[in-house]
């Protein structure tokens, strides 16, 4: 079974809006108590929040599909619904929430970051709240928006200041753990660490954090072995380490060759180039090791690397080079801006008021916030609420840009996407704002009388 999971497509869905209830005070001696229906709760948010004790997305891996409740309906007495709880997703720091399609949406960094991947749908109003003094008694309530549904990829981005590369086997997971008290599983056959280790390095004042980036042999950049999984996690590190084993006995290795492999793999993988980089030949308890780390140091220190001659097994050498990365993520610190602590992208606002009328081969479409919020909250069952849409609807600016459009009574006029459209033949004589038409409770006369008065039949 799977330990550690960096990256899950997770399924994530608001919960609905309750709906408001439509109910009219009816106590003895108070023949006339008015409409009293309350409106519906709040459904709840889906909310990634980074907990620093969580150290995988294994949890999502199991369960990729997560729903938050759905809120109450109102009822009379001016009673509201109850809102819904909030589904928390407690994630790893270093998760970047993005599209399937690629774009970000979060790069929640920090203890408490906080971003919501699913919104739940806004509560109906009652018709207490629908009450005016043009509509004393609405006969009907808003119903309660849904949530919304959205499919995310979870993508964690280990969170570190040094990264150690290497061949597998070369001795990542050993330095670590002799420079801090993380304790990984290490042994002597390839492929030992198949999770990113994190240890904790204390160099004098200075206190950072040390991980192992497992799996990279050639190709790996493109997707042999497992070193695309785990390069990810190079991304976030200030520093990188070569961690190159002195003492391998696999025939055309040497730690030339081994550096020259690495590098290339990092600049395959693209936007590396820029972190300083540091040499540990490691295993130099090893005699003949010892011999071949002298004989290839000068070499890779006329390439520009300051070189370490180390022993995760002895200790030897381990402080010089915890002081040098320490040096450098000091560097790598202070000319960071304050804002990478923690960074939050989030999607551009969206203007609630403007909508636009498209014309189709059926007909006319109508796409904006608004309409289409107001669509969903429609009871189409209920003649009164149809009048009062096609109120807001009017008041908006919907009907006179279809009539300047060229719009014809009895021409289809769609609300919201193709795939999620609801479709009235449209009559621009339903006069909006009239509430004095409406007939009796749940009814709107003038939806009835509409095709007469098309017809002529009214103009006795």
């Amino acid at each position: 079974m799977a330990t550690f999971v960096d990256r899950v497509t997770l399924h994530a869905q608001g919960g609905d809006g309750g709906n408001g209830c439509a109910s009219v005070l009816r106590e003895k001696f108070k023949p006339l108590g008015g409409p009293d229906g309350g409106n519906g709760g709040r459904g709840g948010d889906v909310v990634a929040v980074v907990d620093p004790g969580v150290t995988t997305l294994l949890e999502f891996h199991h369960g990729p599909h997560r729903k938050a409740g759905n809120g109450r309906p109102g009822q009379g007495g001016h009673r509201n619904g109850a809102e819904a709880a909030d589904i928390v997703l407690r994630v790893p720091s270093g998760t970047v929430v993005a599209t399937p399609e690629g774009e970000v949406l979060a790069d929640l960094v920090g203890p408490g970051a906080t971003y919501v991947i699913a919104r739940g749908g806004r509560g109906g109003l009652g018709n207490a709240a629908l009450a005016s003094p043009r509509r004393k008694a609405p006969g009907f309530a808003l119903l309660g928006e849904p949530g919304d549904r959205r499919d995310v990829v979870l993508e964690l981005k280990t969170v570190a200041d040094v990264a150690l590369v290497g061949f597998p086997s070369a001795g990542k997971s050993s330095v670590v753990a002799a420079m801090s008290a993380a304790r990984p599983k290490i042994a002597d056959y390839p492929f030992t660490t198949l999770v990113p280790n994190l240890g904790v390095v204390t160099a004098g004042d200075v206190v950072y954090t040390v991980a192992d980036v497992p799996g990279l042999i050639p190709g790996a950049s493109e997707g042999r072995g497992l070193g695309l999984e785990f390069l990810r996690h190079v991304e976030r590190c200030s520093v990188l380490v070569h961690v190159l084993d002195c003492a391998t006995m696999d025939p055309g290795r040497d730690p030339i060759d081994d550096l020259d492999v690495i590098e290339a793999e990092l600049e395959q993988y693209g936007g590396l180039a820029d972190r300083p980089r540091l040499v540990a030949l490691n295993k130099i308890d090893v005699p003949d090791a010892r011999v071949l780390a002298d004989l290839v140091r000068p070499i890779i220190e006329e390439r520009g690397y300051p070189v370490y001659e180390i022993s995760a097994a002895t200790h030897e050498g381990l402080r010089a080079l915890s002081f040098a990365m320490a040096d450098l993520v000091v560097r790598a610190r202070e000319a960071a801006p304050a804002e990478e602590a923690r960074i939050v992208l989030r999607p551009a606002p969206v203007d609630e008021s403007g909508f636009s009328v498209t014309r189709e081969a059926d007909g006319y479409r109508v796409r904006g916030v608004r309409p289409e919020r107001w669509v969903r909250q429609t009871d189409f069952a209920n003649d009164e609420a149809v009048g009062y849409l096609a109120d807001r609807l009017a008041r908006l600016g919907v009907e006179e840009r279809l009539l300047a459009m060229g719009a014809t009574p009895g021409v289809a006029v769609m609300i919201g996407p193709e795939t999620d459209a609801v479709v009235f033949d449209w009559y621009p004589s339903i006069i909006a704002g009239d509430a004095g038409m409406s007939g009796p409770r749940g009814t709107d006369v003038r939806l009835d009388a509409r095709t007469e008065d098309l017809l002529g039949g009214g103009a006795s």
